[in-house]
């Protein structure tokens, strides 16, 4: 998605761009050894930066000193998402969460109704984005009404 939404990205220029692909690659590096937290579930987990962190640390120690310091850099980058490239990585983690959540093949249960709001925040950062959200957010509709989790 960075790939493809790069040149309409707010306040992204074309020399952020690499910037940004390896935000999108790093970010999820540290849920390499223990796994991701479904998004439902990861405010009843505290302690998941500091796992993700210091299981990023053992993933690159046997680094050069210098790249392992950028990796972590950038993991922090994303993690703080104060930078234009930070919060557009997250918000575009945010919408392919989404669509995941709306392609793949779920439990009978599953809540879809929860994505309607998940990363708000971050997809409402710019135009695009929300632009983005209107679209993916119609087919998350579609798929609560047909679970009944939303009224008619």
């Amino acid at each position: 998605m960075a790939m493809v939404f790069a040149d309409q990205m707010e306040a992204i220029n074309v020399l952020k761009v690499l910037k940004v692909l390896k935000l999108c690659i790093i970010h999820d590096l540290g849920e390499a050894i223990h796994g991701d937290i479904p998004a439902i579930h990861q405010d009843q987990n505290l302690d998941k930066t500091k796992r993700e962190r210091d299981d990023l640390k053992s993933l690159t120690k046997s680094l050069p000193i210098s790249l392992r310091e950028e990796i972590l850099s950038l993991w922090e980058e994303y993690e703080r998402g104060q930078t234009p490239e930070a919060k557009s990585v997250k918000a575009l983690d945010k919408l392919e969460t989404i669509i995941q959540h709306n392609q793949g093949a779920n439990p009978e249960d599953f809540n879809y109704a929860f994505n309607l709001s998940y990363g708000k925040k971050h997809t409402d950062a710019t135009a695009l984005f929300k632009k983005l959200r209107v679209l993916i957010d119609e087919e998350t509709k579609c798929h609560a009404l047909k679970s009944r989790q939303l009224p008619n």
